[in-house]
């Protein structure tokens, strides 16, 4: 009887928490088990929760990349590595990060570039050029997108 209340009420809290953002499933699994809920119980939660559409992994992705993209500005080599953590499927993955304009995702970069140039201090171009390009590339952008953008700049 008590682990049938456990479940009831997690599954409420659950459907709470998805209603007010988007929650992947792993996130829901980790915060079910802290919670106390058996391997079971936390599948029967989950199974619930995605047939009433308060999880859904291809929503959370496209809302992730959008997020960590325009308000984080980070590329598609850290969102991917991010959502890999949290075990959304590569399927999932590629589909999401189609979603980001190739031309807005190459503006960004440049403007990132141009950015940080201004308060990057550097002895020479090598210098700068490998300054420049250890930023971007810790921002998640691909490498030779960062060559052909830094060489333009620099």
């Amino acid at each position: 009887m008590a682990e049938e209340n456990l479940y009831k009420a997690s599954l409420s809290k659950a459907m709470a928490l998805c209603s007010r953002r988007e929650y992947c499933l792993e996130d829901i699994r980790l915060k079910l088990e802290s919670w106390g809920v058996s391997e079971d119980d936390a599948g029967r939660v989950i199974g619930i929760l995605i047939k009433e559409n308060f999880l859904n992994e291809n929503r959370y992705a496209e809302a992730f990349v959008k997020d960590k993209f325009n308000y984080n500005k980070w590329g598609k080599v850290k969102i991917a590595a991010h959502l890999k953590m949290k075990k959304i499927p590569v399927g999932i993955v590629r589909s999401a990060l189609g979603s980001i304009d190739d031309e807005l995702y190459r503006r960004t970069l440049g403007d990132l570039i141009v950015s940080h140039r201004r308060s990057v201090k550097s002895k020479n171009q090598y210098d700068l050029k490998g300054k420049l390009l250890r930023y971007g590339l810790s921002k998640g952008f691909e490498s030779q997108l960062l060559y052909d953008i830094i060489t333009r700049i620099v």
